[in-house]
This record gives structure tokens, C-alpha cells and sequence, in this order.
């Protein structure tokens, strides 16, 4: 890393961020992730607080003659989400991410990047260990969990930050000023199974969906990309009258809030049938493709040797596959005010299937607190009449759009003197920590932005390194102007 550091600028952005991808972080193991963070923050002569449920508090002296000014908060999420290609063979426990250069752009091998938020919080840092920006009182808050839950910004007390102004750091398109998201909730999913032994005279065999792109279950949402679990529940759903196989089980996605790329099925399935099965599979990759046609062309089905013993009832089987083909998978509703925005969406994300159980997790999103509830509702509803118990947990409130604060204002401002035109100011279909925060500090403007990345959340996030230039020109004018 030290060799790729070489090749990046600015140096004291990617100095931290490559420091903090050689610590695992994945959500609720970034215990070791936040102290490196506190730890930087001390060696800097910062003052530094962990708060009760393990955010980290930042907090540096106004540089001279700034005293007076307002307090800014620079606000990032320590955790990432943790995926990786089938084959990848990372332990997100133990092993650092392995980063490259591709051009102007930054990857991981085989597994997410975490630009989302490692970016944002390497920002921090460097702002906290800079001695040439003329800047008021700044605040750090690096919050815990936030990809799987919020948690963070959820236990964030009132009255523990001063600030007036905050500034999200965790936006993933240059150029765009983001002052408003959607709040949402999960619903989990499940059903009790039975288990019998599996027929004689067949084979286990597993049926695999992989390939897709995945994506960010709010930002990628209305991009046309498959679903594994759906795609996976309609072949099965369509090739069980005519074969007859025994189902064992389902496991699918990896985060609820990740659109699931991978899927497969354990199933029992008489040896002759073998030929047959495997030529239905390519007709349905074949129809499949053309369905998603250039919004997601990766697609692949495949048969292979399976490793299960027992399998599921037959009215088991088939109440989980009408399930998966009845509950909702994406877009529901679009903005009526804001255009190309979604309103309203639900990603079907992850399924399990243990011993005695199968579980399967859902994301609800909307900008419209009575339209997110109104879907889970719906979804439960269908999971009752399917048999299957359904609860709705970790809910989230939305940041409403403020486009005339001040803070707004300095900002796009800011932008037009930096880079000679103004912000596109937008609200997003994803959730961000303003919601929950604002929801405690009903006082403090904030706005969120950052460099540009892609496919956060899947084997291909990359960033942009121009880009994180640019967004770091930006912060430092931003910080100067407040």
C-alpha cells in the first residue's frame, strides 16, 4: 500500500484510508476500526470521547482569529458492508482489504472496497491533522453500524455535540449537494419447517443464480438489476411441476440493504432427470437475459453436485416459493414533486434457511412515513396469508429537505467559486445518519456530499481519485467559508 500511496493525491486523504482498510470493519466489527480512528485523533492533540454505544467524538480548536465562528460537524460512518465474489476467499474478520489502482480509479480485489464511508472518515482525519486550513471549531462524529441499522447515530445522546452546521460526508456523487433521504425499516421474515429425509433414488444437486450486479438497495433500486432470490423463486417455481424435485433449502444476498447478486437451492432430483433440468436452466438464463437485457446482462444459471441430506414438507416448499414470487421487490411509488426521485421501495434482500427455520429479510424505504408503513403492512399481510410469521424492526425516520438553510447556501455558493458552477441539490432514496441526527438536534443545518463512487455495496465499488481531489478542494473551501 505504501507503493500504491505513492501514486495518490491528496496524500493525507489516502494515507488514512488506506490505513483504515488494513483493519476490519465490517458492521458491528469495527470496535478495533473506531479506536484506530480515536487513536489518530489523540495523536493529533485532539480531544477525543467515546460515547455509549462506541461513537467517537472529535473535537479541534478553531485555528487563530476563527474562534467566533460557527462550529461545524464533520460527520462519517466507520463501518462497511462486507461482500465479496463467490470464490474470493476473504475473511472480513482478519484480512485487510486488498486495494488497487485502475487508472484514475480505486478497487478492491474480489470484495468491497469500503470508499463507503472509509472516504468520508480518512476526510476527517485529514482535516483534523491539517495546519494550513483557516477553519472555526470543528467536531468529528465517526459513528458505529451504521450499514446495518444506524445504530450509531441511533444511540447518539442530545446535548453531546455543540455544532451548528453539519457536514455528511457520506454522499457518493461529485457535483451533487444531497439535503434530504428516505427513511426506512426491515421486516424479518419466518417460518418453522419440517424435515423428512429426501426421496429415494435422488441425488442432491445445487442450483445456482449468480452473476448480477447487485447494487445499493436505495440508490440502485430503479436501475432494472435483478434480484437472485426472485429470479432464483421463479425457476423453481416454474420447473417443479414438470420435475418434481424436493426442495432443502434456500440462502440467498448477503445485506438486507445490498440487492442480493447471488442465490442458489438445494434440491433432490432423480439422477435421469439431470439432462433435462439443465436444458430448462438454459432457457430460462436465456429468457432472463433478454428480461434484464443491458441492465444486468452477467446473469448465469447453473446445476451442480449439492450437498444436502434431508428436506423440507411439501406444503413447506411450496408456501415459501409462492412467498418469494408474492412479496414485493422494488420500486413502488416515484416522487410526484421531485422528478426521477423514488418514493417509495422494498428489497427483498436476504433469505437463510436453517435447521428447523428459513428467515427472510426485507429493507422498506420511503421519503413518506405513512407510505413506508403502508408497505410493511402489505407485506405482512401476504407473509400471514403464506403462513409465515413477520415482524418490523430498526425503523429509521427521513431527513426532510431544507433548500433554503443557510448552510445550503454556503455551500453552493462555495462550489461556484471553487469549480465555477453551482450544486445540483437533490434528496436520495437512500438512508442517510441526518435523519436520526436531526431528529436530536433539531437546530443544526446540515447537508451531506463527496467524491463519486460506483457499485458501493457489491465486488465492484470503485472511486473516482480525481474525484476525491475535488471533494477534498470543496471541504477545505467550505470549512474556510463557514
Amino acid at each position: 500500500m505504501d507503493a500504491l500511496l505513492e501514486s495518490l493525491e491528496p496524500k493525507t486523504i489516502w494515507s488514512y484510508f488506506l490505513g483504515l482498510s488494513k483493519i476490519p470493519r465490517g458492521s458491528k466489527n469495527e470496535a478495533a476500526a473506531a479506536a484506530w480512528v480515536a487513536d489518530q485523533a489523540k495523536a493529533l492533540g485532539c480531544e477525543v470521547e467515546r460515547d455509549e454505544v462506541g461513537n467517537v467524538i472529535i473535537r479541534k480548536k478553531a485555528t487563530p482569529g476563527k474562534e467566533g465562528r460557527p462550529t461545524v460537524c464533520l460527520q462519517a460512518h466507520v463501518d462497511m458492508v462486507c461482500e465479496q465474489n463467490e470464490g474470493t476467499g476473504h475473511d472480513f474478520l482478519k484480512d485487510p482489504i486488498k486495494v488497487w489502482k485502475d487508472g484514475d480509479l480505486l478497487r478492491a480485489t474480489g470484495t468491497t472496497l469500503g470508499a463507503d464511508n472509509g472516504i468520508g472518515v480518512a476526510a476527517a482525519l485529514a482535516v483534523l491533522a491539517s495546519k494550513d486550513i483557516a477553519h472555526g471549531p470543528i467536531e468529528a462524529l465517526i459513528t458505529i453500524d451504521e450499514e446495518t441499522g444506524l445504530t450509531g447515530a441511533n444511540g447518539l445522546q442530545p446535548g453531546r455535540l455543540k455544532a451548528k452546521f453539519l457536514l455528511n460526508l457520506d454522499s457518493e456523487e461529485e457535483g451533487y449537494l444531497t439535503i434530504g433521504c428516505a427513511g426506512g425499516e426491515d421486516t424479518i421474515v419466518t417460518r418453522k419447517l419440517t424435515r423428512t429425509a429426501a426421496p429415494a433414488g435422488t441425488k442432491a444437486f445445487r442450483l445456482k443464480v449468480f452473476g448480477l450486479k447487485g447494487g445499493h438497495s436505495g440508490i440502485d433500486i430503479h436501475a432494472g438489476r435483478g434480484n437472485a432470490i426472485r429470479i432464483l423463486a421463479q425457476v423453481l417455481g416454474a420447473l417443479k411441476p414438470a420435475f418434481g424435485f424436493s426442495l432443502a433449502s434456500i440462502k440467498g444476498g448477503n445485506k438486507r440493504n445490498a440487492i442480493p447478486r447471488e442465490a442458489s437451492a438445494q434440491i433432490f432430483l432423480d439422477p435421469a432427470k439431470e439432462q433435462a433440468f439443465k436444458a430448462a436452466l438454459t432457457e430460462h438464463e436465456a429468457h432472463w437475459r433478454a428480461a434484464l437485457g443491458a441492465f444486468d446482462p452477467g446473469l448465469h444459471l447453473a446445476l451442480e453436485p449439492g450437498e444436502a441430506t434431508q428436506v423440507m414438507s411439501g406444503p413447506d416448499t411450496d408456501a415459501l416459493i409462492q412467498l418469494l414470487l408474492a412479496l414485493p421487490h422494488g420500486v413502488e411509488a416515484m416522487s410526484p414533486d421531485i422528478p426521477g426521485l423514488v418514493q417509495t421501495s422494498t428489497n427483498m434482500g436476504v433469505i437463510e434457511t436453517r435447521e428447523n427455520e428459513v428467515e427472510v429479510n426485507l429493507l422498506t424505504r420511503s421519503s413518506i412515513n405513512p407510505s413506508k408503513t403502508a408497505l410493511s403492512e402489505r407485506i405482512a399481510a401476504t407473509c400471514a396469508l403464506g403462513g409465515f410469521e413477520s415482524h418490523v424492526t430498526g425503523g429509521y425516520p427521513g431527513w426532510k429537505p431544507e433548500p433554503k438553510a443557510s448552510l445550503v447556501r454556503i455551500v453552493n455558493e462555495t462550489n461556484q467559486k471553487v469549480f465555477g458552477k453551482p450544486l445540483e441539490i437533490m434528496a436520495i432514496h437512500a438512508g442517510l445518519e441526518c435523519g436520526l441526527i436531526g431528529e436530536k438536534y433539531t437546530e443544526m443545518e446540515m447537508v451531506s456530499f463527496g467524491p463519486s463512487m460506483w457499485d458501493v455495496h457489491t465486488p465492484d465499488e470503485h472511486v473516482s481519485v480525481p474525484s476525491v481531489g475535488n471533494f477534498w478542494k470543496l471541504l477545505v473551501a467550505v470549512l474556510e467559508a463557514v
